[in-house]
């Protein structure tokens, strides 16, 4: 009774959203798409994808992706939570430090990589700080090409310091949705700290969980700029490569290969958190 009276006005508020995602996502995915199955001369033709897979750099560009989303995500996740419990527990100063955990939002990812090129430098902070209290003996070269799992290193702690607290910010507003009726229930019957956040907290934070993941495995997949700041050379990512074919080599096909293979990722690991994180809605037949 209640939709029959709402009518048309839910459809309504929907229509500037969707008119968005249909502009500015919808089309130039399907316009990336077509380019990327293009030649030059506008036929289809599967060479771009193929040229592509057969680049000097493909294999390599691929595997740091992949790496860099399985190392960030999880140790984001792990932050992330702990921070919006420390935000959520409204201890003396908890508004603080939620300021203090969101600054970096306001850097942006270029910013955020020039910042740790300073950590990490050969004359950078984190050698200075390590042969003033003797652990090291001479300077330690992060960012050496011959050393890639290190650079590697150097963009997981970058990329985890800029943008956990875009995961930290949709934590708490999950952590506070849920009624303290069901943490007084949990207290009453005895459980420990982890047992609330295992048994209480996490399963009532599924929505919020998607939403966060999703998200951050997309921008991982993405990463570009940090990459460039530490890494030049060193390492590359599938960003990097779409970004060198359609300006150093001016091929706009095989860099749409890229795009839309970056795009094809991003969509395989939405559809996999959805299936694996299911919410009460969702999990109803």
């Amino acid at each position: 009774m209640r939709a029959r009276r709402l009518g048309w006005a839910p459809y309504a508020l929907l229509l500037p959203s969707l008119a968005f995602l249909l502009v500015f996502f919808a089309t130039p995915m399907f316009q990336a798409f077509v380019l990327g199955l293009q030649d030059r001369t506008g036929e289809w033709t599967l060479a771009s994808v193929q040229r592509m897979l057969n680049d000097a750099n493909f294999m390599r560009a691929l595997t740091t992706t992949v790496w860099l989303v399985v190392l960030i995500v999880p140790i984001q996740f792990v932050l992330a939570m702990s921070m919006a419990l420390v935000v959520n527990a409204r201890l003396k100063g908890s508004g603080l430090w939620l300021y203090v955990y969101a600054l970096p939002l306001g850097i942006s990812e270029l910013a955020a990589g020039i910042v740790w090129v300073s950590i990490f430098t050969q004359t950078g902070w984190l050698n200075s700080i390590l042969e003033g209290l003797g652990l090291i003996e001479r300077p330690i070269i992060w960012q050496s090409s011959e050393t890639p799992w290190l650079i590697l290193i150097t963009v997981v702690l970058a990329e985890a310091w800029r943008a956990t607290s875009i995961i930290m910010i949709i934590l708490v507003a999950g952590l506070q949705s849920i009624p303290p009726e069901y943490l007084e229930a949990a207290d009453v019957y005895g459980a420990t700290t982890w047992q609330k956040v295992r048994h209480v907290v996490l399963p009532m934070l599924r929505p919020s969980l998607q939403v966060a993941l999703i998200l951050r495995t997309i921008l991982a997949f993405q990463v570009f700029a940090t990459v460039i700041a530490l890494g030049g050379t060193g390492v590359t990512v599938l960003a990097e490569e779409a970004q060198r074919w359609a300006t150093d080599i001016d091929n706009d096909h095989v860099a749409a290969a890229y795009a839309g293979l970056i795009l094809t990722l991003s969509i395989v690991s939405t559809v996999l958190f959805l299936w694996l994180l299911p919410t009460r809605e969702e999990q109803q037949p």
